[in-house]
């Protein structure tokens, strides 16, 4: 019944999530945006050349690793700590990726987290699985007006960096722009931008709607996560869904050695040069009591199969 049930929610329309209601400033610049970079992506066949391409690369990686590494594992979940100005740079590259600020990206995570999967989930593919990809980021109201605002993240508010960027999160991107017009002029411009920030955009939206829809659960979490290898090596480790709803602290989701987990790499090559400190990695006891938990879930369904 729960895979039935996922599949008639992947096949219902977004559309009914959006006719009738009100839509806000926010949300029409957001869309406008999206709408944006998709179309200027589709000049890329006819932009081509390989510093373009080069370019789109690098930046692919660096502003996909800041959002992995510094938004989502730093910020979001404190899984590891590093000195303040590099805490800041990381941050500031996960700005470029164009997802938001930092402020407003932990908290909409951090409240997925409290959530996961039920009616107050900003984005299960319970809605639908164009809404958990793409939909819910055109409905501010119902991502943040059901928790009363940005109440999570009073240890990033207190904080004036993180205060200066959320204030002027869409000025950042577009400094980056004009930056590498004059490097490379409008095939730059295509692909380091337009192309550069589909790739990280659907990369990032993938793991809330493929990562709760598609693969296997190692571990029971009670939500939909999943575990699923070809998003892992696309969003730098962070297809290892239901590893990390399993244990959210780790700042390692690839638990296995053949799960691919590009942005632990990085954290333990800075926790080797003694910059990452306080990194936190789920103990085999714990593992071995939610392998336990699992285990015993799974006795269960099978018994009330059998009844």
């Amino acid at each position: 019944m729960e895979v039935l049930r996922i599949w008639v929610a992947i096949l219902m329309t977004p559309c009914a999530h959006f006719w009738g209601r009100k839509w806000n400033l926010r949300d029409l610049v957001i869309a406008a945006m999206f709408m944006s970079i998709h179309v200027l992506a589709l000049f890329a066949p006819f932009r081509f050349n390989w510093s373009a391409f080069f370019v789109a690369l690098a930046l692919s990686y660096t502003t996909g690793l800041g959002v992995t590494l510094s938004y989502h594992r730093n910020l979001a979940h404190r899984s590891f700590r590093l000195p303040k100005l590099l805490e800041y740079l990381f941050a500031y590259i996960g700005l470029l990726s164009a997802q938001g600020s930092p402020i407003e990206w932990v908290s909409t995570h951090r409240y997925h987290h409290q959530y996961t999967d039920t009616e107050k989930d900003s984005h299960s593919p319970l809605k639908g699985f164009w809404y958990s990809h793409m939909g819910w980021i055109l409905d501010s109201n119902a991502r943040f007006g059901r928790y009363g605002g940005l109440k999570n993240v009073e240890d990033l508010k207190r904080q004036p960096f993180y205060k200066f960027l959320h204030h002027t999160f869409l000025l950042h991107p577009f400094i980056l722009g004009g930056i590498l017009y004059a490097l490379g002029g409008f095939p730059f411009i295509v692909w380091g931008m337009g192309v550069r920030m589909v790739i990280v955009f659907h990369g990032t939206l993938l793991v809330n709607s493929a990562g709760h829809t598609w693969g296997y659960q190692a571990w029971n979490t009670g939500d939909l996560s999943r575990n699923l290898w070809w998003l892992g090596l696309l969003v730098l480790g962070e297809g290892w869904h239901n590893n990390h709803h399993a244990f959210e602290y780790s700042a390692r989701q690839g638990l296995e050695w053949w799960q691919f987990d590009l942005t632990w790499y990085v954290i333990r090559f800075l926790e080797v040069l003694g910059l990452a400190t306080d990194v936190k990695l789920p103990s085999e006891t714990h593992k071995k009591r939610k392998a336990l938990e699992t285990r015993r879930t799974m006795a269960t369904q099978e018994i009330s199969y059998e009844d």
